[in-house]
């Protein structure tokens, strides 16, 4: 290869890591600067900070010690570089995560403080949006930053990609497992960066979800429908730990989430790359390999670039309109706009001096700008998941406005309405994901499919600062509350927290998309390294899942099955914390009655306990599961029953998460909906009200564990299952019961 072509990467990349982490430092420094308001709002924010602090640290600590332990595993049975590149995942992520969460607790009572004194949308949004610009740009600079250490040591430095290499052979080095003798090459390597990623996601998504949604439930249930006092009112204890728990699970959660999907996107796409043409006859080109490998990396740092761009949009604007909406979707839009104009002349750049032949060997339909068309056709169709999205959940459209006015039935036809909603949405995503792996795969083959995901995921740092602003904006409401400010200040925040619903919406709607394309990309890189693949009369390759055999459809009804449990066990965990939390609020309202008349203060400390041991207790189990499920499946009844597995898991997932956060979403908004007046004939203060308002509560709560806990969960479960095979895939193909018994696999026709 050109050595200007690996000096591109090392210059886009770094230079987007820099400036990204840089602008990141910059607004930290900016937010942190603003002034935090009276006493009282200082005592709260201090408060929420310290519940947030304790939890993370306590959590990272459990994480740590089950990451080393996986380290140590990938290092001796699957290469050393893996475990290495594993904890780099990792400490990476949790980094990200840190940092976010930390900048959440400074800049939530400046929110507030921003809407007290200007009492002005524009402004009060600017200074969450900059809050929440840490996050994003955080996620996307972390993530780069640990890919292009894997890419220069192990790919570069170690010799593992060989950039003088004249033949696939020797563009591919191939490494020895000195234990288990099977061969590896730098796809298990970024595989074992990318599974990193996951394991800290699956945690923070896991933990944090189980703790803000505990702390939220036992708040609404106690305080709401029994005490009947307003959400985040001082004088019921949970409001602390709600508060705690938007940053630990909305925007720690969030950032790890997202970041692992970013990373999971880049990394499919290199190793499918890399596995297709090892396994191609009639594919001779190492140039171009060497650029596809390159390819995913330089494009993410271009729209780190792009993001950079739209993000200074809304904050360095001198004045912001009312319409928080319109300003978050225009930084989006411009984020990606800067990013595919970018991404179009770099494909064109890397793939014009390529001959024709090659370039269809290598399916790419259209020439040069085969992978940057399936990448665009990534970020259209996130846009439009993020569109039908934003209809189901947003009161301002008509399904969401229905659950609403179904609350005037009461509380089990709120319930009724938001499940059909959920339900209902489900098709269009699917029917757009279907379309978009269609058309990437007609224009650049499974490669096209994996740019696709990228594509979807190349303006992250935009997207992440959009969702991280709506807990904060939460937040500010919260401490706005509990301050005892006037309402017009609680109507600013609570407007912000309106559209940051939505955005959140859109968000999910953003990983799902793109965990089902890269869950997709990363089980063909399986396929090929379990030996499931045959090859065709024109040399190429044809890549198949034999869903009749025996062993894999038994896999793939197990692997549909999965993400049922998986969401069970998470709403068992939420509802147990959630009891405890609500047998906590109601013994103290009983014991101390001055608690309800404001005489003295509730003792927030001991929710905040409850929420904390119960997340850190029953986040373990689902975790486990999610990785060893796969691996044990493995090294019992070989690789294709485990590829059964991720076919099933991956299909029942994407509904499952749909369904979770579009029915959570709409059931938020409608009870947001009707406090803010919009149900005609319900208005707050007048005979009735409270019992429309209840139903609404408990659709709310119903929802609370669907869409923040479950829904961007399933999307990590797919991708963790899906990396944690195609990790253990070079042993276990070759080590397992199945295969060591004799006539045993010729039974269920293997």
């Amino acid at each position: 290869m050109d050595p200007k072509y690996l000096n591109l990467l090392m210059i886009v990349v770094m230079f987007a890591v820099v400036l990204g982490l840089g602008y990141a430092a910059l607004n930290f420094y900016l937010t942190k600067k603003l002034k935090e308001g009276n006493e009282r709002m200082q005592n709260i924010a201090a408060k929420i900070r310290e519940g947030a602090n304790a939890f993370i640290f306590y959590e990272y600590k459990i994480v740590a010690i089950i990451a080393a332990c996986v380290a140590v595993v990938l290092a001796l049975f699957i290469a050393w570089e893996a475990g290495i590149a594993f904890l780099l995942g990792a400490v990476m992520s949790a980094t990200a995560g840190f940092i976010g969460m930390k900048i959440a607790t400074y800049a939530n009572v400046r929110v507030t403080n921003a809407a007290n004194e200007s009492r002005n949308i524009g402004k009060t949004l600017k200074v969450a949006f900059r809050g929440g610009s840490v996050m994003g740009l955080c996620v996307a600079g972390f993530a780069l930053l640990g890919a292009i250490i894997v890419y220069c040591c192990f790919g570069w430095a170690e010799g593992m990609v060989n950039v003088g290499g004249t033949t696939l052979s020797e563009v591919i080095v191939e490494n020895i497992n000195p234990i288990t003798k099977q061969s590896y090459n730098l796809s298990i390597v970024l595989s074992g960066y990318a599974l990193g990623c996951s394991i800290i996601a699956l945690f923070n998504r896991v933990g944090g979800g189980i703790y803000t949604k505990a702390a939220d439930m036992g708040a609404d249930l106690v305080g709401k429908t029994e005490a009947h006092i307003p959400e985040d009112d001082p004088r019921n204890p949970a409001t602390i730990a709600d508060n705690v728990g938007d940053n630990v699970g909305d925007v720690a959660g969030l950032g790890a989430d997202l970041l692992e999907s970013y990373i999971g996107a880049i990394m499919a796409t290199v190793i499918l790359a890399i596995e297709v043409f090892a396994h191609t006859t009639n594919f001779n080109s190492p140039t171009l390999l060497q650029k596809m490998i390159l390819f995913p990396m330089i494009f993410a740092g271009i729209g780190l670039i792009g993001c950079v761009v739209g993000i200074s949009y809304p904050l360095l604007k001198p004045k912001l309109s009312d319409n928080p909406h319109m300003e978050l979707n225009l930084a989006t839009w411009i984020s990606a706009g800067v990013t595919l104009i970018g991404g179009c002349i770099l494909s064109i750049f890397l793939f014009k001096d390529e001959a024709a032949e090659q370039l269809k060997a290598a399916k790419f339909a259209i020439g040069p700008i085969s992978p940057w068309v399936c990448a665009a056709i990534g970020v259209v169709a996130g846009i439009l998941i993020g569109i039908v999205s934003e209809y189901y959940t947003s009161y301002d459209y008509k399904p969401t406005k229905g659950i609403a006015n179904a609350s005037k039935e009461g509380a089990a036809l709120t319930i009724t309405q938001g499940m059909a909603t959920g339900m209902i949405s489900c098709l269009i995503p699917v029917v757009i994901l279907g379309v978009a792996i269609f058309a990437s795969f007609a224009l650049g083959g499974m490669f096209g499919v994996g740019c696709g995901a990228m594509g979807m995921l190349s303006f992250v740092a935009a997207t992440v600062s959009v969702d991280t602003y709506g807990p904060i904006s939460d937040n500010a409401g919260g401490i706005a509350e509990m301050s005892g400010l006037d309402e017009d200040v609680r109507a600013i925040t609570d407007k912000l927290d309106s559209v940051g619903n939505t955005t959140a919406a859109i968000g999910k709607g953003f990983a799902i998309g793109s965990a089902a394309l890269a869950t997709l990309s990363m089980m063909s890189s399986y396929l090929f390294a379990g030996g499931l693949v045959q090859e065709i009369q024109n040399g190429s390759l044809d890549i198949f899942l034999n869903i009749v055999r025996g062993d894999i459809i038994v896999g793939a009804i197990l692997g549909a099955a999965i993400p049922f449990m998986f969401s069970g066990m998470l709403i068992n965990a939420v509802a147990k914390a959630a009891r405890k939390m609500v047998e906590e609020v109601r013994r103290q309202f009983r014991e101390n009655p001055k608690i309800l008349t404001g005489e003295e203060d509730p003792d927030s400390k001991q929710c905040i306990t409850i929420s904390s041991q119960g997340a850190l207790r029953q986040m373990i189990v689902p975790a486990v599961v999610a990785i060893a499920i796969p691996v044990v499946c493995g090294f019992i009844f070989g690789a294709g029953f485990v590829g059964g597995i991720l076919i099933g898991a991956t299909l029942s997932a994407i509904m499952l998460a749909i369904y979770t956060g579009n029915a959570g979403g709409a059931w938020d908004n409608a009870k947001k909906y009707i406090e803010s007046g919009g149900v005609e004939g319900v208005k707050k203060g007048e005979e009735g009200y409270d019992a429309v308002h209840d139903a609404a509560v408990v659709g709310d709560t119903v929802g609370d564990p669907l869409k923040d806990t479950v829904g961007p969960s399933l999307d990590i479960l797919i991708k963790i299952m899906s990396t944690v095979s195609l990790v253990c895939v070079v042993v276990f193909q070759n080590f397992n019961l199945m295969g060591a018994i004799p006539g045993l696999a010729g039974i269920f026709g293997i």
